[in-house]
């Protein structure tokens, strides 16, 4: 599963369970038989970092409305990684790319509000 995927059924999940609220938008389902079902579109659900790309940030206080692992890249080898490499005496520091599941917190777009630009001061 990618990202996209992981977030997209969490959040489909917390919609039902009424942690979060719903955009007001359907989506289209369409299964493998070519059936079509309209579902409610759940409300945007990103991590920190995702928001504050995007331009906003995450309000004073909020707490994360779930806590889920998604996939994370490093470049850099993994501690077992360097282990096994040291004890076979090759260069325990080069690159290793790869991913890796790592827990992360998400945040609604009703928890957050968009960054103003600052203009610069006229002399």
């Amino acid at each position: 599963m990618t990202n996209a995927q992981i977030i997209f059924s969490q959040s489909m999940k917390l919609m039902d369970e009424g942690k979060i609220g719903t955009t007001g938008r359907k989506l289209t389902m369409v299964a493998e038989d070519g059936t079509k079902t309209q579902i409610d579109e759940p409300e945007m659900l990103h991590t920190f970092a995702e928001w504050k790309k995007l331009g906003y940030f995450v309000n004073k206080g909020e707490k994360a409305v779930a806590r889920f692992a998604i996939w994370n890249y490093t470049s850099k080898p993994s501690k077992r990684t360097q282990a096994l490499r040291k004890a076979a005496g090759v260069d325990e520091t080069a690159d290793d790319p790869h991913y890796y599941m790592k827990e992360a917190y998400f945040f609604t777009i009703s928890q957050t509000s968009a960054a103003q630009k600052q203009l610069p001061a006229v002399i």
